[in-house]
């Protein structure tokens, strides 16, 4: 039977402060956690229902606490709490970000929602975009409501959390950075490069002033028709970078 210590320890969790200071996050769902078993990332601890340990094989030497129906709905976030719920050994943060720049890079500027952060990543694995860097007033990637928005994809996606004037300061000269805008050259009709920097701007503000100079390309996703008096007045974010990213694969695999 799940402890009271271990429940608080689990709860505790949901908080950033606890999950710097453990340096662990929780995940949630049988494909979620199978995934990180089998990553890069190293699972402390996995607490499952009898059914779900009955039919399910995982990698080896993880410690793992049999726990009743009800003793889930007490440790898990959801609303309807899964059969299986992890602790995840967060990853070190590299010291700064990896790409070479020979393919495209997203980098999110302010990005609030769990939600969409999580959406997001998932995208981002979803066109082999293999580095996604966030300013450091992003949305805390280890947030419960993002781990379980990447679907498994935080296993393929490399984040960062980086100053990003500091970044596009040194960034070597030459790198496309396309900026999505509301004012900008119309997405479809763009010839995009095979590489550079997609920023995409917070979901309130869109991308901060102290950036706009940093930006080579500015890009618009239209609105259709073009002569309509009324419209939407923004793309939620996550929606925004699946249409970018699958306009950028487009034309890149036509070009081929």
């Amino acid at each position: 039977m799940i402890t009271k210590s271990q429940i608080q320890f689990v709860q505790s969790l949901k908080q950033k402060k606890y999950r710097d200071l453990h340096r662990c996050f929780v995940a949630e769902g049988s494909k979620l956690v199978l995934e990180l078993a089998e990553s890069r990332f190293s699972v402390r601890q996995i607490f499952a229902t009898t059914d779900w340990l009955r039919d399910t094989h995982f990698a080896t030497g993880i410690a793992v606490e049999e726990v009743k129906p009800f003793e889930m709905e007490r440790i898990s976030a959801l609303s309807n709490p899964s059969p299986v719920l992890a602790i995840v050994e967060m990853q070190e943060e590299a010291p700064e970000p990896t790409s070479r720049f020979e393919d495209l890079t997203l980098v999110l500027d302010g990005i609030q929602d769990p939600g969409n952060m999580g959406t997001i990543i998932r995208i981002a694995d979803w066109f082999g975009i293999r580095e996604v860097i966030c300013s450091t007033d992003s949305v805390d990637l280890y947030n419960s409501k993002v781990i379980q928005a990447t679907m498994g994809s935080i296993t393929r996606v490399k984040v960062n959390y980086v100053e990003l004037a500091g970044f596009f300061e040194a960034l070597e000269v030459g790198v496309p950075v396309y900026g999505m805008m509301l004012e900008g050259e119309n997405l479809y009709t763009a010839e995009p490069t095979p590489n550079g920097m997609i920023v995409i701007g917070s979901e309130a503000h869109g991308i901060s002033h102290k950036l706009t100079g940093y930006i080579t390309h500015r890009l618009t996703i239209p609105f259709y028709p073009a002569d309509r008096d009324y419209h939407a007045e923004s793309l939620n974010a996550a929606v925004a970078t699946g249409i970018v990213c699958a306009e950028f694969r487009k034309r890149l695999a036509i070009s081929d």
